[in-house]
């Protein structure tokens, strides 16, 4: 029996499977502190230098405003002049600014065109403000666009490749207020779990107990629902160590039964925990091919005859054999030494696995994308 399920480099037509048991994680990389996030900076630009991609003026208004602004900023008159430049283009700059980053720290912006301009490449943004949420200006941006898509076009053919009308810039913003706010000024520690379970938030909590009581003589966690747990820092020590000490310690996350399909690419993905019923299968596949072959109908010579085409269609039915399976898994091993018994292809094990999820007998949660 030929194997049916391929490894997750396998595009189309793959079936992933999860591990037998969750392996021990570090709680940083399963939950993060409340209130320490990175925040939205947006900003409106203009980018210079490209070489007649530009944005057109009279189809691009906005950009023109934005030039003559500039200019007169700069002491350049051209009010009522007539301006075609196609070099300049508009762009939107956006950037997060990550929690408690200080003054004079850079991060990175990504640059969007908002014109008719075909191509960023070549340009330099001009220094462009960026704002927060409460209009206040926390990053400054300014800096050569790096883009990697680009455009070719001729006469008769146009080439294409990624986007170039957005582009990033490593580095590109300098950072001129903090946000407001510090890891002393949160009150209670409290972890979020990336991924909300109830068992999950248990161990974590009893993970930082049993590490706690031989550190500090005292239990400082405790699970306040499925997404979150609490912590009590002691009043001697710094935050700053302390969550970096509860972060090294390691749980064995929980999961929920559930099987992922995309139904776009044929991938299966089933969690280790999912167990089917004992079931009977049958799959079988009607195939119907119609092949349309016209003929030609010639008269004879010299008759008043015309030539016609005649049709002809053949039509062919054909349905493969199916097979009767009986699928019963108590663990994720035997529910695919199951299924591969059937001898069936991922998009057929598609169908089933959402009729055996109808009739009740997937003890999962079935998620379709």
């Amino acid at each position: 029996m030929r194997p049916i399920f391929a490894i997750a480099t396998c595009v189309i037509g793959a079936l992933l499977l999860g591990g037998p048991a969750a392996a021990a994680t570090r709680i940083k990389d399963i939950a993060s502190i409340q209130g320490v996030r990175d925040n939205q900076l947006i900003g409106y630009g203009l980018v210079t230098g490209l070489s007649g991609t530009g944005d057109t003026l009279r189809n691009s208004p906005f950009t023109e405003q934005s030039l003559q602004s500039m200019l007169d900023y700069m002491g350049v008159n051209v009010r009522g002049s007539n301006l075609r430049t196609r070099n300049v283009a508009a762009v939107m700059v956006t950037a997060n600014i990550p929690a408690f980053a200080g003054v004079g720290s850079r991060i990175d912006v990504t640059v969007s065109s908002m014109g008719d301009a075909t191509s960023l490449r070549g340009g330099t943004l001009l220094v462009t403000p960026l704002t927060g949420g409460d209009a206040q200006v926390y990053a400054v941006a300014q800096g050569p666009i790096a883009v990697s898509g680009f455009s070719a076009q001729g006469e008769a053919e146009t080439l294409t490749q990624g986007v170039p009308t957005a582009g990033r810039i490593p580095n590109g913003a300098l950072v001129e207020r903090t946000v407001p706010g510090g890891l002393r000024d949160i009150g209670r520690l409290v972890l979020q779990l990336h991924n909300p379970d109830f068992r999950t938030a248990a161990s974590i909590a009893d993970a930082i107990n049993a590490y706690s009581m031989r550190r500090f003589g005292r239990r400082v966690a405790g699970e306040r629902d499925f997404r979150s747990v609490v912590l009590e820092r002691p009043a001697n020590v710094n935050p700053a160590r302390f969550i970096a000490e509860i972060g090294e310690l390691r749980v064995a996350p929980d999961t929920p039964a559930r099987v992922v399909i995309d139904q776009r690419t044929g991938t299966v993905v089933i969690g280790a925990d999912v167990q089917i019923s004992t079931v009977a299968v049958t799959h079988g596949n009607l195939t119907v091919r119609v092949t349309e072959t016209p003929m030609v109908s010639q008269p004879e010579p010299f008759s008043e005859g015309q030539t016609v085409v005649v049709p002809r269609t053949e039509v062919q039915a054909r349905e493969q054999t199916g097979r009767v399976g009986i699928i019963e898994g108590s663990n994720l091993q035997t529910l695919v030494r199951g299924l591969n018994q059937v001898g069936l292809k991922p998009s057929d094990i598609i169908s089933i696995l959402q009729a055996i999820k109808t009739s009740g007998a997937l003890q999962a949660d079935l998620v379709v994308q």
